[in-house]
């Protein structure tokens, strides 16, 4: 998925201007699997600090290089089924990032999913269009203020946010200038931008210095989404709607999108499945066949140790589950 990732983007932006930022484990596996990326530009992370101190790194490194550099955020676990539309997205939310806005990519809801927060669309945004690929795109894109960042919401919120329209999905996909970035937290998150200033700073004394203060640094750095962190208060955010087949499978449900279905109206992601009346179903096992009867809408998941059973409308809570199981000091399950 890295690797569509990058590919998604080939046609706008090159290897020698991608940045990867992953965890120490993995970026071994990263250049691996992105060999034209130089490896100095495979930032690794010493431990997870959610989104907001893995994209604060990523400014630091690009800011060093060009200060005004446009820079998009992109997760390597997204699904897109139109690379094409998601590029011209990419191009509208680079008109507005180059006005000095933060852009996002506002997602075409297509069912009442209480998993995402969503952005409710203001007023358009009056901006140039001299950059915009042509005067098409520009009329079926549009760029859009932001006028709230909306926490996730229960069914029956999620429901309105569809009938009334002018609400997306929010993908945690940002556009803007490096520089506009960091003012941004350096304004807001004052002590993560204090730590970032001091990698920054032995960036320039060279890759030891840089690695012993990163190191030093890290665990001392709060753990915070780039979502609560900046994007709800910053100054100037705009959207971009996308549709563009666009589908985030980090949820079991979501495989719905990515999987076809088979003869029984089921999908099967991983071994056999056996159905007598049974529709709708989502199954991954590690066991020869799974036999479901008279159910539907129903995940099942089945990795040798643990079994989870649970209703796709309600997946989310998969992540109550796993407090409980922690909680139980069964992390070893996990």
């Amino acid at each position: 998925m890295i690797q569509a990732t990058a590919d998604r983007i080939g046609e706008l932006v090159s290897p020698n201007h991608l940045y990867i930022v992953t965890g120490l484990p993995y970026a071994a596996l990263a250049s691996e699997q992105l060999p034209d990326v130089p490896t100095e530009q495979i930032l690794a992370e010493p431990s997870g600090r959610n989104t907001g101190p893995a994209i604060g790194l990523a400014c630091v490194h690009i800011h060093r290089r060009d200060p005004k550099a446009i820079v998009a955020f992109l997760h390597s676990d997204h699904v897109v089924m139109d690379p094409a539309a998601f590029r011209a997205a990419l191009r509208r939310a680079k008109v507005a990032a180059e006005a000095g806005y933060i852009a996002t990519l506002g997602i075409e809801p297509t069912f009442p999913n209480t998993g995402f927060g969503y952005i409710k669309r203001g007023v358009p945004l009056a901006v140039s269009q001299s950059t915009t690929p042509s005067d098409d795109d520009a009329n079926q894109l549009g760029i859009y203020v932001v006028e709230q960042f909306l926490e996730k919401p229960d069914r029956s919120t999620a429901e309105s946010f569809l009938a009334d329209g002018g609400y997306y999905w929010n993908g945690g996909i940002f556009v803007c200038r490096v520089d506009v970035m960091l003012d941004e937290f350096s304004r807001q998150l004052p002590e993560l931008a204090a730590a970032l200033s001091r990698i920054d700073a032995a960036l320039a004394i060279g890759p030891d210095a840089a690695d012993a203060t990163l190191a030093e640094v890290w665990p001392t750095i709060a753990n915070i989404s780039i979502d609560h962190g900046i994007m709800e208060h910053a100054k100037a955010v705009a959207t971009v709607p996308l549709d563009a087949g666009w589908n985030d499978v980090g949820s079991w449900d979501a495989l719905e999108a990515v999987l076809e279905k088979d003869e029984t109206r089921n999908f099967v992601a991983k071994g056999g499945l056996l159905t007598l009346e049974s529709h709708g179903n989502i199954v991954y096992t590690d066991k020869q066949v799974v036999a479901l009867i008279n159910v539907e809408n129903l995940v099942v998941v089945d990795t040798g140790d643990t079994l989870l059973v649970g209703d796709k409308k309600h997946m989310q809570k998969v992540k109550e589950v796993v407090e409980r199981l922690r909680a139980l000091g069964l992390s070893e399950l996990l």
